[in-house]
């Protein structure tokens, strides 16, 4: 980290040298506990933003704070608000922005930050932070959509099954999420699966359009691709957009150890297309549709990457251009 941090230190020093005054006021919402983010850090990046922004800076202290302090931003007149950690953090801040004229942006402090990369930022905090102070000089707040499950927003991504269950493993175990990233993920989807879904797995139907869709997992996406490891994008629904007014997804009808080499296969591949395996059912896009336990079990629900409850029925919707960003 030494070597980023120096760079932020020289970046810093640099912009404060301006003759500019900055113009626009910005709130940093920090999540202190993120994969990469450090006193430090924070100190210095916000030391840099002040080169071009009004920043003012505040940590989360508990679920739901980055939502409040979002909500309260915008009601206060904040012209953009940063949500500085992991998908969470960005999850929390849209919630609060929701049909907000403030802008979001976001700068890189989780594991995989994938909101941050579908904005066109880079994953690095260096360059993410030069390239938020370029966005002063060309401003250009654009409307992007959100999905909805039940009673939450999410930018990117939700899901029921498989891949809700790996995400509530991993987040019992934030330090090796932090040191191990992508392959604790990795260890965490083989030791769920071989644990939790290989007899006798919760199933789910998804109810579109008047067809039944039934499988273990359904994943829904807002917008593509699903996530990345480390910089390799893991496509499911290659044709979600974040602004197409629609939701995608896909469905894993079966679990059987003979078929997850394949899937996997499929999901990493540059080339072969996960839905033309014969065990992934793709839908969409749709506006809206509904995900129901098949088998009366409830099933785990995430959304942007966090588990967040245990559910019989997940109501699924899009809102068209709920949440304005600048990046």
């Amino acid at each position: 980290m030494a070597a980023p941090l120096e760079t932020l230190e020289r970046l810093a020093s640099a912009h404060a040298d301006g003759t500019r005054a900055p113009s626009k006021r910005m709130l940093v919402i920090v999540n202190p506990y993120a994969t990469t983010v450090s006193d430090r850090l924070k100190n210095l990046v916000v030391y840099a933003l002040r080169g071009r922004y009004e920043v003012e800076a505040i940590d989360t202290t508990e679920r739901g704070h980055a939502s409040a302090l979002a909500r309260e931003a915008a009601h206060e007149g904040y012209d953009v608000v940063v949500a500085f950690g992991g998908d969470g953090t960005v999850n929390e801040a849209a919630n609060g922005l929701v049909g907000s004229p403030t802008p979001l942006t976001c700068l890189p402090g989780g594991a995989t930050n994938v909101y941050t990369r579908l904005l066109g930022i880079p994953p690095e905090i260096v360059d993410a932070t030069e390239h938020l102070l370029r966005v002063a000089d060309d401003w250009r707040p654009r409307r992007v959509d959100l999905g909805a499950v039940n009673d939450r927003h999410f930018t990117f991504s939700s899901g029921l099954g498989l891949d809700a269950s790996v995400v509530e493993r991993v987040d019992s175990h934030p330090r090796l999420k932090a040191r191990l990233g992508e392959y604790y993920f990795t260890w965490a989807a083989i030791t769920t699966f071989t644990r939790r879904y290989v007899l006798r797995p919760p199933r789910l139907v998804v109810e579109a359009e008047g067809h039944e869709l039934p499988g273990v997992t359904a994943v829904v996406q807002n917008g593509r691709p699903y996530t990345y490891f480390n910089r390799r994008p893991i496509e499911i629904a290659p044709e979600a957009r974040l602004d197409d007014g629609a939701l995608a997804g896909a469905v894993l009808t079966r679990a059987h150890p003979l078929d997850m080499p394949t899937v996997i296969w499929r999901a990493f591949s540059k080339r072969a297309e996960l839905t033309r395996h014969r065990r992934i059912e793709a839908f969409g896009p749709l506006t809206g549709f509904t995900v129901r336990s098949g088998d009366g079990r409830p099933l785990p629900l995430q959304v942007d990457g966090d588990h967040i409850a245990d559910v019989e029925v997940a109501e699924y919707a899009v809102r068209p251009g709920a949440l304005t960003v600048v990046a």
